[in-house]
């Protein structure tokens, strides 16, 4: 039996910086480079919002890698070793997406076929293949934090590892404006081009050495031991502990309660009303605005400093007084109010106003976050920790894949409709039918029951149990 040392403020907030390092590649991809190819590049908001999205299409692989985690090793570990190999990966490929984005681009202006055709098929390959590696390293990664903390460590330590998440895009984004500065009020491709790729090429190398850091001895030979220890702290045979849970009985544990499709549906509603203005805020800022790059790219960490706070209110004050779901409706309610501010500020175009409201929207983003993370560990059974985060996972990603499509598409919906003149119609069109898809999660929170799931998980591994031992 190996029994791991619980985690230190400082080991928690050492592992957190791999997801400080996808905060900040949050804001690069969903942020900067969507501002490019929509308003430097000309790009279709359909062609990016699609493009984009192809990363969130390879969200079922979560399923699959968190169930390889779960049962094989890589050099006596179940975790560590998969994180790197993907972040590697990632950061690889955000290296490679910058000078294919302006290769499109100039298909694009000179309407070549069938380069055009090919670029575009690269330019997704390219996303999926970058989607993939993202699951490969965040599903392990999860998984490793609920395998070295228990039910009463894990709340803080997943507050501060979100908190990590958003401290990372606030630095991102502070970080890029800074960096960029110089191409203000430049369009000229042949500038742009060389800047954004010297600086992917910092950055990628930067959260491959932080990455490193913050798994350096997080994970100490656990996959060798012949016992599993569950979080109640009983003992399951070492072919059905978490190393050997087959895809087979971890299915099965998943599908045995109607609660893990309510929240399924709920987490893919919840990611929605947060992100579906995610392919198009940057250009809301430029075209609706005015903004600069820099000053487009700085609403971010207007948006990361609320979550930030809301993260952290959420964590200390506000679950523990009103408890999980109750603090889950809060912030929903919270995320619809912001969502209709986001738009009448766009009557006004006044930019403080705009920074208030995205500091508004990102306080209620972290209190709604928090509870849907401690309601998602609620909803995770250790036995098969690595199967249901990439459950969990798919539902996020496959939201995230939508609003990218949706929100790209809504964006061009709403410019050949009769809404109005100038560019403001369009983008309340979307941010309206966001506001309409967090109504529809407060919704789902009404048939949600932990006590439930537990129930029907714990009958369905007695039952597992059961037939392993004959």
């Amino acid at each position: 039996m190996v029994v791991q040392k619980p985690l230190s403020l400082l080991a928690i907030l050492r592992l957190g910086l791999f997801q400080a390092c996808l905060g900040a590649l949050a804001v690069i991809f969903s942020g900067l480079l969507n501002r490019v190819m929509l308003s430097e590049l000309g790009y279709p908001g359909l062609l990016v919002g699609g493009a984009l999205a192809f990363e969130q299409f390879m969200a079922p692989s979560r399923v699959l890698f968190g169930q390889i985690s779960d049962g094989y090793p890589l050099f006596g570990r179940r975790r560590v070793p998969y994180v790197l190999l993907g972040t590697l990966l990632f950061s690889g490929l955000a290296v490679l997406a910058v000078p294919l984005i302006f290769q499109v681009g100039r298909l694009l202006n000179a309407g070549s076929q069938p380069g055009l055709a090919l670029g575009i098929a690269a330019l997704c390959g390219l996303f999926a293949a970058y989607g993939l590696a993202i699951s490969l390293a965040t599903t392990p990664y999860l998984a490793l934090v609920i395998d070295r903390t228990n039910e009463a460590e894990r709340p803080r330590a997943v507050a501060l590892v979100w908190c990590m998440l958003t401290v990372g895009i606030v630095v991102g984004a502070i970080l890029t404006s800074l960096s960029l500065r110089s191409l203000d009020q430049v369009k000229d491709p042949a500038i742009l081009e060389p800047v954004l790729t010297q600086f992917m090429l910092k950055v990628s190398s930067i959260v491959v050495a932080l990455t490193l850091l913050a798994t350096w001895n997080m994970e100490t030979g656990a996959a060798r031991s012949g016992m599993a220890v569950s979080e109640a702290g009983a003992q399951v045979p070492g072919d059905l502990g978490k190393e050997a849970v087959t895809l087979r009985q971890s299915w099965a544990l998943i599908t045995c309660s109607r609660q893990v499709l309510i929240f399924f549906t709920f987490l893919v509603a919840f990611t929605l009303g947060l992100f579906l203005q995610d392919p198009i805020l940057e250009s809301y800022g430029a075209q609706v605005f005015g903004l600069s790059i820099s000053a487009s790219t700085q609403l971010n960490a207007f948006w990361g400093v609320g979550t930030l706070v809301g993260l952290l209110l959420a964590g200390l004050l506000v679950v523990p007084r009103l408890g999980k779901l109750p603090t889950a409706r809060l912030g929903c309610r919270l995320i619809v109010i912001a969502l209709v501010l986001l738009i009448l500020c766009g009557l006004s175009r006044s930019v403080p106003l705009l920074q208030s409201v995205m500091v508004l929207f990102g306080l209620a983003a972290g209190i709604a976050t928090n509870s849907a993370l401690c309601l998602m560990l609620d909803l995770t059974l250790p036995e098969a920790a690595g199967a249901f985060v990439g459950v969990w996972g798919l539902a996020q990603a496959l939201s995230r894949a939508i609003g990218k499509l949706l929100g790209g598409g809504l964006l061009d919906l709403g410019r050949h409709l009769p809404l109005g003149s100038g560019p403001f119609p369009a983008f309340a069109l979307v941010l309206s039918v966001e506001a309409l898809v967090a109504v529809g999660a407060l919704l789902l929170l009404a048939s949600l029951n932990v006590h439930e799931f537990r129930q029907d998980t714990a009958r369905s591994l007695e039952r597992v149990l059961a037939m392993e031992m004959g």
